[in-house]
């Protein structure tokens, strides 16, 4: 599919809710746990989400606008919600989410992007050169790889309960996505404070 800025809000419009639906009103056995050692719980990844809405995919696209290649991109906090996260209940955190993911989407609208400044190159500190379209499509991958790995981190919970049906949960074999060593860190240094 070729990169389209409204088939794309059609899918970040909708992540609030889908995440909203998924999480609100369980209890913490399927929000606060995660799926092996220095992973994700549902409650860290909506915490991530609502990071990068203020600090990533549309700052990164002004910069883009604004600077190009001239100005690099911050480089991004994959681990700033152990800490910005502490004391918020999940709902805090889906209510935030929705409206910083609001105000992402109005920011998007009133940029009027065109097909031409989709091909604007920006500077990512790791990845080197990049176009708008490579950003705001990952945006959207993005979102999608977290509600995967939200709904994998729940099955995960019954992953000996379902016996041999293993051999037909896909979801329950894929490769896990650990955390590096400074991330891990972080989630234990926060853990402990509330202990």
């Amino acid at each position: 599919m070729t990169y389209d800025i409204e088939k794309s809000i059609e899918v970040l419009s909708r992540t609030p809710a889908v995440l909203r639906a998924m999480l609100a009103g369980l209890g913490e056995h399927w929000t606060h746990t995660n799926y092996g050692e220095d992973t994700f719980s549902p409650y860290d990844v909506i915490g991530h989400l609502i990071y990068g809405e203020r600090e990533d995919w549309i700052t990164r696209m002004r910069i883009i606008l604004e600077k190009g290649t001239a100005r690099p991109f911050d480089k991004y906090d994959r681990y700033a919600q152990f800490e910005e996260s502490r004391g918020k209940s999940l709902d805090q955190l889906l209510d935030e989410f929705e409206k910083h993911r609001i105000a992402s989407i109005a920011a998007l609208r009133a940029a009027r992007i065109t097909p031409e400044l989709l091909s604007k190159r920006g500077m990512h500190p790791a990845l080197g050169e990049v176009v708008l379209e490579n950003l705001l499509a990952t945006w959207v991958a993005h979102d999608l790889n977290h509600i995967s790995q939200i709904a994998k981190c729940m099955a995960t919970q019954y992953a000996e309960a379902v016996g041999p049906w293993v051999e037909y949960l896909s979801i329950l074999k894929s490769p896990v996505t650990k955390m590096d060593a400074g991330g891990a860190a972080r989630r234990r240094a926060c853990s402990e404070f509330i202990a």
